[in-house]
């Protein structure tokens, strides 16, 4: 791969880096930021989970995504469930509010990326898709 091409794919996901965390970062829209919309959709499609499992899913540090879950812990949007075999250790399982929120907040994400690629053919759509997908599982895979 050429060096301009790397340079451009370098640049390009910084900008949409920024510019997702801009329109996403809204509060008018969520009371959620990106790293409890993550956390939050993970427990939500793949039901409760642990910090250590958590942060492995998201190469965070334990202290990190310990911080996240109290967090939303203090807001409701998650409960602990104790390990009945260590009574230290516990998994985290979302409430009620925090799949409303959690639903909210998607749906407010669709609507602007929605708008932002209605001039985009379905065959382009659906390559960004396929590619971004690709490009995330990289990072799983190395």
């Amino acid at each position: 791969m050429d060096e301009y091409m790397l340079e451009t794919i370098e640049l390009e996901l910084a900008i949409l880096i920024r510019r997702t965390t801009s329109i996403t970062s809204n509060k008018k829209i969520s009371k959620l930021d990106r790293s409890a919309y993550l956390l939050l959709h993970q427990l939500s499609a793949n039901g409760s989970a642990g910090i250590k499992v958590l942060s492995d899913e998201f190469r965070l540090d334990i202290s990190t995504v310990s911080r996240q879950a109290a967090a939303l812990e203090q807001k409701g949007y998650v409960y602990r469930i104790p390990d009945p075999l260590d009574g230290r250790a516990y998994s985290l399982q979302i409430t009620d509010l925090g799949t409303k929120e959690l639903i909210e907040y998607k749906q407010a994400r669709i609507k602007r990326i929605t708008e932002l690629l209605k001039d985009w053919s379905e065959e382009e759509k659906d390559s960004f898709g396929k590619l971004l997908k690709k490009f995330n599982q990289s990072f799983i895979d190395r």
